[in-house]
């Protein structure tokens, strides 16, 4: 046995010693040679990978954007025993040798040849560092020649560079799993805190991830890591860096990690929207050089969009609503995981919710689906889906425009359209009804089909449009009747900011994530402009808003509104489908515009009688109510002083007298010239109620 050890120890030496004989021999003239050794020179002034990092609207962090996510950190703030733990793992005597450790290469070859193969490397920190900085022409293929290369790369470092200076580039260089480079990034990741704050235990658990990040990742395999955490504390023991009872401590310290909190976790639909439109403008910056982006998030609408949005799904999937004839998100998950799946494999009911500032178009909160992780479409910014009823307010607004006052009389009775096929098309009410003359007012928040695809044809339908066009709706919409009921595809971020031309009273602006990007300095890179862009005069804005106010205090979304207590100064409008695929409610105050779309990814009606201001307009108002339960309420829309008023009757849009039913009227409001100019004729029973 002991000859048997002598003769391994010789041939160890042997081994340090031609390695030795190579490097000095081999390395300086003939390894590089041409390109074949990187410039250290650029370590000087080297700046690795550095995540983008995206902050919320008050400066809060919300995820990175980058291929190696990473945040850099001056060496005098990584805390001593930090530094302990990487260097007594990685290469206890940095602080000895010059680049290459020999000690180190006689005791790998000594238990490489007990092994019968690479059981062990001896990389330093300093030749770690070269392989990591330089990728291109150090690469990770086990050569002697790569591995002389490494070494020669590492000595000119050691030569040019002070140790803290290695130290710093190696700490903030390496890779320590789950998507983190860096003892800051990892340090943020695993513990939800600096470095500057890690515990001895934490630092260990990150000084134990060089080795294997994937083996033994804490997130992934807890007690793996604990045990190699264990490891490190006791090598940290024996070089005297840690007293007994301290590693005592320190090992039997629980493994405690935050929350996860991978990149784009806060708000993912909104970091990934973020993203795409920055990568058009920065493309591989976006990724390496550490901008500070600056968005329009507001976190806490964010949330109580996310919550509100999966709750009422969650509530129509259970059937609150009635009968629904579709697996539940739930369900499917439940089947999944059963299976050992990681997503559904069947498709189950999806939403969007968006929510901006109308006066900026600051988007304050955006949620494109239910599941990031299972899906990444975002189906706010993305989808491409049918508006329905949601597309009437833009009709009844051109009708204001063109003269006709929300008293003017439309009739809703069937209609027959030829159409180039030959064939003819016969739309409906939703409730297959027709309930004859009436005014645009009572229409709109009644949702009339026919009096508003008759309102688009007397009008002309490039009229409707064209003014789309100007609400910033720019998907192909074709000059026929059905696009005044929403047959035309929209993006529903497009639809909702549509909106913000009400709550401004006739002028929009483009809806926007981000406010401002920065470098890694501060230096102001790029900040959007934000152009207005007038559609409707005031008088004309006010007077749709105040119909649609109706839609709120006594239509479609009444009992799902008003009558769920939200009476705050708002106006909105209900969207369903024909085929009942898709169902929406957008609503707003003067300072906030909001969104919901419910539907599944690919068409299929959602349930018998599906309709937006059941199953879309709740969640609307449980994020209203939060958002107003933590801020002032908003004002009301200031009436133009140049409308007049008069009292008309609402059965046929006429001034009202007293030969007309009491109870049919109504103060209504008029641009000069367009008020009624004939009374009412007497008749005996007033106009059903609805």
């Amino acid at each position: 046995m002991r000859h048997r050890l002598l003769r391994y120890a010789l041939i160890a030496c042997a081994f340090a010693l031609a390695f030795g004989l190579m490097f000095w021999f081999v390395g300086w003239g003939l390894l590089c040679r041409g390109n074949a050794c990187p410039a250290v020179d650029t370590l000087g002034s080297y700046q690795p990978r550095q995540t983008s990092r995206v902050y919320a609207a008050d400066g809060r962090f919300v995820a990175e954007l980058g291929l190696e996510r990473r945040t850099l950190v001056p060496i005098a703030e990584i805390p001593k025993h930090v530094q302990q733990a990487f260097v007594i793992t990685e290469d206890r005597r940095f602080y000895q040798h010059a680049g290459i450790d020999w000690m180190r290469i006689f005791g790998a070859g000594l238990k490489n040849l007990r092994s019968g193969g690479f059981a062990q490397g001896f990389s330093t920190i300093t030749m770690q560092l070269a392989r990591n900085v330089f990728p291109e022409r150090l690469t990770r293929e086990k050569t002697v020649l790569r591995k002389l290369r490494e070494a020669r790369v590492a000595r000119e470092i050691e030569a040019k560079y002070s140790k803290d200076r290695i130290l710093e580039l190696y700490l903030n260089q390496i890779y320590l799993g789950n998507g983190a480079y860096g003892v800051e990034t990892a340090a943020q990741r695993f513990f939800g805190k600096s470095v500057r704050d890690l515990s001895i235990p934490e630092a260990a658990t990150l000084a134990a991830l060089p080795k294997a990040p994937g083996r033994y990742d804490p997130r992934r395999f807890p007690d793996r890591a604990v045990q190699r955490r264990n490891t490190v504390l006791e090598l940290m023991r024996r070089e005297g860096v840690l007293g007994d009872a301290d590693a005592s401590l320190a090992k039997a310290y629980p493994l405690r990690l935050a929350r996860s909190a991978g990149a784009g976790e806060n708000a993912p639909y909104f970091v990934e929207w973020v993203r795409r439109l920055l990568d058009e403008r920065f493309g591989k910056a976006l990724y390496e050089k550490g901008l500070r982006v600056y968005t329009t998030l507001d976190l806490e609408m964010q949330s109580a969009a996310e919550r509100a949005l999966e709750r009422q799904l969650r509530a129509v999937e259970s059937g609150v609503h009635g009968p629904f004839p579709h697996r539940s998100y739930e369900e499917l998950l439940t089947r999944a995981n059963d299976a050992g799946n990681d997503s559904a494999a069947v498709p189950y009911l999806q939403g969007a919710f968006i929510a901006l500032d109308p006066r900026t178009g600051a988007v304050r909160a955006l949620v494109g689906g239910r599941d990031f992780d299972d899906s990444k479409f975002d189906r706010a910014t993305s989808a491409l889906r049918q508006p329905g009823s949601t597309f009437k307010p833009i009709v009844y607004a051109a009708g204001i425009q063109a003269g006709r006052p929300p008293s003017y009389v439309i009739d809703d009775a069937p209609v027959e359209i030829p159409q180039v096929a030959g064939d003819t098309w016969t739309p409906q009410n939703y409730d297959l009804k027709f309930e004859g003359p009436m005014t645009m007012r009572r229409g709109l928040y009644q949702s009339r089909n026919l009096m508003a695809i008759r309102l688009g044809m007397e009008l002309g339908e490039q009229n409707v449009v064209d003014l789309a066009k100007r609400f910033g709706i720019t998907t192909p919409i074709p000059a026929y009747p059905s696009v005044s009921i929403g047959s035309a595809d929209v993006y529903p971020m497009q639809m909702v900011n549509a909106y913000s031309v009400f709550a401004n009273l006739g002028w929009r602006t483009d809806p926007s994530p981000i406010v401002r990007v920065e470098d890694a300095t501060g230096k102001l890179l790029w900040e959007p402009k934000r152009e207005r862009v007038d559609v409707l005069t005031r008088e004309e804005a006010w007077l749709v808003v105040d119909m649609m106010k109706d839609v709120i205090r006594k239509g479609t979304a009444y009992g799902s509104v008003w009558g769920a207590g939200f009476q705050l100064p708002a106006a909105g409008k209900t969207g369903t489908t024909n085929d009942g695929a898709d169902v929406w409610f957008i609503g707003y105050t003067a300072d906030v515009v909001a969104g919901v779309w419910m539907g599944f990814d690919k068409p299929t009606k959602i349930k018998a009688n599906a309709q937006g201001g059941q199953l879309a307009a709740p969640a609307w108002t449980a994020f209203m109510r939060e958002v107003y339960g933590r801020k002032p309420a908003p004002p009301d829309w200031p009436r133009p002083s140049s409308l007049i008023s008069m009292r008309v009757d609402a059965a046929t849009g006429l001034r009202w007298g007293p030969q007309c039913p009491a109870e049919d009227g109504y103060l209504e409001w008029f641009l000069p010239g367009t008020e009624p100019q004939g009374d009412c004729p007497p008749r005996r029973e007033p106009i059903k109620r609805p």
